[in-house]
């Protein structure tokens, strides 16, 4: 699959999604830390060219894919614009896709908290949940309100205790955990408003 990542057969694989306008150090702490926990052979930067649940427009998305490729260098990862390639909006279209076209690898969600207390708000939320192991990645203040949250609560009978998070990308879903420990505190919208880029200034 030409311009696609390269997937042998096994591989356990953490997607990442998001607009990453900009990308920052909390980013690659979230990547370094779900390789490390879920044992993940790779993990994708999945940079969308949108996202349907925010009003603001995202910056252009080469610039964000540049300036994500400079900041995240680790063998691990691979920054991509897929999603934009497959045409897909939502992350349940992405997903349904993906796996469809890597059948033989095994996929891991990956999020941060604060997406987890709103992950009730996305197209098809339950959806995600039952077909896509899930590691949420705590950031501070987040960790209290993610495990109250809608989908943790709905969910709670399939979440997987901390301490067996290797197991993650092996089990049929729905399964979920909840990484706490420490996290950068660092937002995308603060950098935003500072004027901050990676890479390009």
């Amino acid at each position: 699959m030409k311009d696609y990542p390269l997937v042998l057969s096994g591989l356990t694989i953490g997607l990442l999604g998001g607009s990453f306008d900009p990308p920052h150090e909390g980013h690659i702490h979230i990547s370094k830390t779900a390789i490390k926990i879920f044992n993940l052979s790779k993990l994708w930067w999945l940079v969308s060219p949108g996202n349907p649940i925010k009003d603001k427009t995202p910056s252009n998305i080469n610039n964000r894919l540049l300036a994500s490729k400079r900041i995240m260098v680790h063998p691990s990862v691979i920054i991509t614009d897929i999603e934009k390639k497959l045409k897909t909006k939502y992350t349940f279209q992405t997903l349904i896709k993906i796996k469809k076209m890597y059948p033989a690898a095994r996929f891991v969600w990956i999020m941060g908290a604060d997406n987890l207390i709103n992950f009730h708000h996305w197209k098809n939320w339950d959806w995600i949940m039952k077909n896509i192991p899930i590691g949420v990645m705590a950031r501070p203040r987040d960790q209290i309100k993610a495990g109250l949250s809608p989908a943790a609560i709905r969910f709670s009978k399939y979440r997987l205790p901390r301490e067996k998070s290797l197991l993650l990308p092996y089990l049929s879903p729905p399964v979920w955990t909840l990484v706490t420990g420490s996290m950068k505190n660092i937002s995308s919208t603060k950098l935003r408003v500072k004027g901050y880029w990676p890479g390009l200034i």
